[in-house]
């Protein structure tokens, strides 16, 4: 993936291939399995049939491929990251799914013919590109005519319940830590506000362009549990935390830990809430 792009927005949060490599593995362990459910949800969405071609763009381990193919649809997970599209190949090899498969690809650029696929979708990849237009329109061209594309982002950062108790927990360990910028925002919160969302899809060619509010509940028993959360999730955590000693990250993992004990009570597990936008629109 080219960092060239002249879109300014977040360039200082954008992540290279190498970062999402060193990640992979503990992404599919501890961050993939929580995924599913939000998956599931949006591929009811998007009315995907069995049989149907579907293209998961910026997939990392398959959030979205391994689901569809799970359905019996036809499949072709893409992210710029090998060790991702190994780890996507090993489920699929693992489960015998028939009819999946996964290629190293840029999402700017995807090498791919025009018209290729029935569906094709993106959670919680392109939301994290530097040149999100670009991304869109290469979506939309590999997409046939009539058929659909799938954005899936995060919400509003106030409503992004992990994010809160982790700044909060951060906050308490760093106390002149200033949280997240908001001019511009990081990556994760370019398409945030579901209108944004709505007219990046519509300037990319999309009709019919809607937007359905839901959320992902990830739960957790212990910090440690939404610590591999966090850090698996995406190599930004990492940057946050880069210059806090290794008392202060032990200091962070209990502050964590005492938060998600509170917030799971009796039923020893927490349900955190995180604001998602789902984006759907049909092509031309």
């Amino acid at each position: 993936m080219t960092t060239s792009h002249t879109e300014s927005t977040s360039e200082q949060h954008f992540a290279p291939s190498e970062a999402w490599d060193a990640i992979a593995e503990g992404y599919d362990l501890h961050v993939a399995p929580q995924e599913v459910g939000l998956a599931n949800e949006a591929l009811r969405l998007v009315g995907l049939e069995p049989g149907e071609r579907l293209l998961d763009v910026a997939a990392g381990p398959g959030g979205l491929a391994l689901p569809a193919a799970r359905l019996g649809a036809q499949v072709l997970a893409t992210d710029w990251s090998p060790a991702m599209i190994e780890r996507f190949e090993r489920r699929v090899g693992a489960e015998g799914l028939m009819g999946a498969e996964g290629r190293v690809m840029d999402c700017h650029a995807l090498d791919l013919p025009d018209d290729s696929f029935d569906v094709t979708a993106s959670m919680f990849g392109v939301m994290l590109v530097p040149d999100q237009a670009t991304a869109l329109r290469e979506m939309v061209r590999v997409t046939r005519p009539g058929g659909r594309v799938l954005v899936i982002a995060y919400g509003s950062p106030a409503e992004i319940e992990f994010l809160q108790l982790f700044i909060g927990a951060l906050q308490a360990v760093a106390p002149d830590f200033p949280g997240l910028p908001d001019d511009p925002p990081p990556l994760e919160f370019q398409i945030s506000d579901p209108d944004v969302l709505l007219r990046r899809l519509t300037d990319a060619g999309l009709r019919n362009v809607r937007i359905e509010r839901t959320a992902e509940r990830p739960e957790f028993a212990s910090g440690r549990e939404m610590w591999d959360w966090v850090f698996f999730g995406n190599p930004i955590p990492g940057v946050l935390v880069a210059d806090l000693s290794e008392d202060q990250r032990g200091q962070l993992r209990d502050v964590l830990d005492g938060m998600v004990r509170e917030r799971a009570g009796a039923s020893g597990r927490a349900v955190l809430t995180n604001a998602v936008n789902v984006g759907i629109g049909t092509t031309r």
